[in-house]
């Protein structure tokens, strides 16, 4: 498949995957992007999952016709991107394997060697000369592991971007870019919204005309929209003004009250509020939810002496990801000792920036009058402007 007159696209489709990386659901599959690029000399753009090492090589040898590769470039040494290495090299005995110093530091974990007499290191700069086409390879360090790097190239104005800009969801299926994109964003990449900026900041001085991640699309069009929302999510802005509500509920009790507490919301002039229920919902579709909205309301049951665990996953996830700079309120259920407040506040409390709303709304077993009127409180202080 033409991506420019010298660049073609050789990945593959995953429609068997249940869950990507055994914890995030994709329903339309997922994609493993490479690349060729046919110049006086052939330089191949990462490898793919291992279940497709067959597919890719006949793919590659389409594209090839009869040419044989000078040049293997690593971007990034997660297995979905790297596993065909060494059946690569094994392959191709006379091409030379690009990569970083760390890439190959890996590829000696994984595979028992880092092929020292093919090797080339690269950093920050480096350039590899094709003929008509130059790559400058620009590190890209955290986004999302240490060894990655991303490579520019000036001929096509072409940025392969490794995991930056990629998506949930296999090529051959239409939906929504944002969509997938984002949950894929703040689900693998999110807790690096530092090193993010900072490629980001790296690629504005780059004249760029097509990005070609290692997942989803190539992106040809509109690029400032791709580009703005990436800086949005790495800035740890919110995206969309509203509320998610959030709730885990054993008997159906706090289930009620976080319905009622989104009715209300939208009653006093709430943008969007999207209800999240943490027992059966996508995990993954709850954290991306989370740091999409500018706004969040938590309500759960007590459980043991602390917080029903669906929640304490769902704040333990967004954690770890970095949740930051958001107005949240509580809502706790119990029937004796209620301790879902505290248990949610003191979590909340150990992220960035975070305004916790003074009304916390306890409700003793089941929703009654006077719980409604807090929930009413709560509501306006969330919703008012600093």
């Amino acid at each position: 498949m033409f991506v420019t007159e010298d660049i073609r696209y050789i990945g593959v489709n995953d429609h068997d995957v249940d869950l990507f990386e055994g914890q995030y659901t994709v329903e339309n599959g997922m994609s493993y992007n490479s690349y060729v690029i046919l110049d006086e000399k052939v330089a191949v753009m990462d490898t793919v999952d291992a279940h497709f090492g067959v597919e890719w090589l006949q793919n590659l040898e389409t594209e090839l016709n009869g040419r044989r590769p000078d040049y293997l470039v690593v971007q990034h040494m997660e297995p979905d991107h790297s596993a065909n290495i060494a059946v690569f090299m094994e392959t191709y005995p006379e091409a030379q394997i690009v990569s970083s110093a760390k890439a190959f530091v890996m590829m000696q974990q994984f595979f028992g060697t880092d092929f020292p007499e093919r090797k080339v290191v690269v950093g920050e700069g480096s350039t590899l000369k094709l003929g008509r086409h130059t790559l400058t390879f620009v590190t890209a360090p955290m986004v999302h592991w240490p060894e990655v790097i991303v490579t520019y190239d000036s001929t096509d104005k072409v940025l392969f971007s490794a995991d930056g800009f990629g998506k949930f969801g296999a090529l051959d299926v239409e939906e929504d870019w944002a969509d997938e994109a984002r949950r894929y964003y703040f689900n693998i990449v999110g807790k690096y919204g530092a090193q993010v900026q900072a490629l980001l900041k790296k690629a504005a001085g780059l004249d760029i005309a097509m990005i070609c991640p290692l997942h989803g699309p190539v992106l040809k069009e509109n690029l400032g929209y791709y580009i703005g929302l990436y800086d949005t999510w790495s800035k740890y802005e919110p995206e969309t003004e509203g509320v998610v509500v959030a709730y885990a509920s054993i008997h159906g009790n706090t289930a009620a009250a976080a319905r009622r507490m989104a009715e209300i919301l939208s009653e006093k002039g709430a943008a969007e509020v999207m209800l999240i229920d943490l027992c059966r919902d996508d995990m993954a579709l709850a954290v991306e939810s989370a740091f999409r909205y500018s706004k969040m309301i938590v309500a759960a049951s007590s459980y043991d002496a602390g917080v029903f665990p669906p929640m304490f996953d769902f704040l333990h996830h967004l954690q770890i990801k970095n949740f930051q700079k958001r107005r949240v309120g509580i809502i706790e259920n119990g029937s004796w000792a209620p301790t879902a407040g505290r248990m949610m506040s003191c979590m909340l409390s150990e992220m960035k920036n975070m305004e916790i709303m003074e009304h916390m709304v306890t409700i003793k077993s089941s929703m009654k009058k006077a719980d409604l009127l807090q929930m009413e409180e709560l509501a306006e202080e969330l919703l008012a402007t600093e």
